[in-house]
């Protein structure tokens, strides 16, 4: 039977804003403070995925969370009504109300890693939600997201759902981030390919000196375990400690694979020799494309996203060619430009059209077209198990569209945070949404 891989996006909260909060993520940190457009952010990240589904891919929604999270400032021990602990905190405490306030599930490249039943012992596509421990804002959204990966991927025949690893430094996780498959077919073993920052046990491994190792050795490990993963399959591989310290917060900044192609810049690995061995001992088709540092300087692929984009295969008539999506940052980077222009010219390159699009929203606050999707390879059987209304068609986006246009906010400031409005207006955004998407009480304030 036939599979395919589904790109899954993150639909942008109601609460996006720039708090710059991602330690690492230099987009982050410069447009901290900022005045957001959480309508601009979210119809931009719709126009994506309609624009992706318009091209002929499979493409589906993800739920944003609610925002500010109640809960969590429940159990920091402020009290009272919401509106009223909601005041507490923005005048106590307004770093707390900014992290709890933050729309940062909507990058769901690290909503969890995922490996396709072809790629596993019991033949069922395993989900582990990944625990973020890293960044405080982060480490709020495994549970909801579990839940909301459960709902959808419901059919135990096809589905199987581990628990996020223990939230701690040593087993530090960031999801599909640093995770890659390759293959030369959806439906047939593939290699997964997961990156870490250091070995968590180890303390004279080498390591990032300024900033932290978000994946460890000893999280990817016990995923691929978990997964029913073998040496045949599962790839461990160590990002460079210095991109790490430059702003390569995650693999996918600095990295990108798909299908028989792997696109990186040259700084990207510790022993690069070694991997394409490794690589090419399980997987002889592979392509690598490496983008030498005097093309691309380290700090231009940050600055423009180059890695954090997507690779998508052209078509059936394209066999082992694919196609680029980037950000318009990477045409508005001159040498970034000038090296694509290149690349897709060379007839040896697997790579042979880039395609742009406007995420800008996201891109400021530290996430590019890559962060905002998760790749869920699925049998035909498998995906018509799924009920919930999440697939892109021209109705959802109508919908969707229609939906945040009566829902969002067109400017949103720091300040604006402490308004309990917000909180009300989340909440009945999330209600509509759970009921145009049929995915049932997901969010906590639904629960009681």
């Amino acid at each position: 039977m036939s599979s395919s891989e589904i790109n899954f996006d993150g639909l942008v909260g109601p609460t996006h804003n720039f708090a710059g909060l991602s330690q690492g993520n230099i987009a982050s940190s410069n447009n901290a403070q900022d005045i957001s457009n959480p309508k601009e952010a979210a119809l931009q990240g719709l126009a994506k995925m309609h624009r992706l589904w318009q091209m002929g891919y499979a493409q589906a929604v993800l739920p944003p969370h609610e925002r500010p999270h109640i809960p969590t400032l429940k159990r920091l021990g402020f009290t009272g009504s919401d509106a009223r602990i909601i005041e507490q905190v923005a005048k106590s405490a307004p770093h707390i109300l900014a992290a709890v306030s933050s729309a940062s599930a909507m990058w769901v490249a690290n909503a969890a890693t995922i490996s396709p039943a072809a790629d596993t012992k019991d033949g069922r596509t395993h989900f582990t939600p990944a625990n973020l421990s890293a960044m405080f804002h982060r480490s709020i959204e495994p549970a909801v997201t579990a839940r909301i990966l459960k709902q959808i991927f419901s059919d135990a025949d096809h589905f199987t759902h581990h628990a996020p690893l223990p939230s701690l430094v040593q087993f530090g996780d960031e999801g599909a981030a640093n995770h890659t498959r390759l293959c030369t077919d959806m439906a047939k073993p593939g290699i997964e390919l997961f990156v870490y920052g250091a070995v968590a046990f180890d303390r004279k491994k080498l390591r990032p000196l300024r900033h932290p190792a978000r994946q460890t050795l000893e999280a990817s490990q016990a995923i691929a375990r978990l997964h029913g993963l073998d040496d045949s399959t599962a790839i461990f591989t160590q990002q460079n400690p210095n991109v790490i310290d430059a702003g390569v917060f995650h693999n996918d900044v600095i990295a990108v694979g798909s299908h028989t192609c792997l696109f990186y810049h040259q700084d990207a690995f510790v022993g690069m020799s070694a991997l394409k061995d490794a690589i090419r001992q399980r997987l002889p088709q592979v392509q690598f494309v490496e983008v030498p540092r005097d093309a691309v300087p380290l700090e231009d692929a940050v600055s423009s996203y180059l890695f954090n984009t997507q690779l998508l295969p052209l078509g059936i008539t394209a066999k082992g060619k694919m196609r680029l999506l980037a950000p318009t940052e990477c045409r508005e980077n001159p040498r970034v430009h000038t090296y694509l222009q290149t690349l897709v010219q060379q007839q040896d390159s697997p790579i042979r059209e880039v395609t742009y699009i406007d995420v800008r929203q996201s891109m400021k606050n530290g996430g590019g077209p890559a962060c905002l999707r998760l790749r869920v390879a699925l049998s035909e059987a498998a995906r018509a198990t799924i009920t919930a209304r999440v697939f892109m068609d021209q109705s959802l986006y109508d919908t969707l569209s229609h939906w945040v246009d009566t829902h969002y906010r067109d400017r949103l400031a720091p300040t604006d945070l402490a308004d309990p409005d917000l909180l009300i207006e989340c909440r009945t955004a999330l209600d509509d949404l759970t009921r145009i998407m049929q995915l049932g009480s997901i969010y906590d304030f639904q629960r009681g």
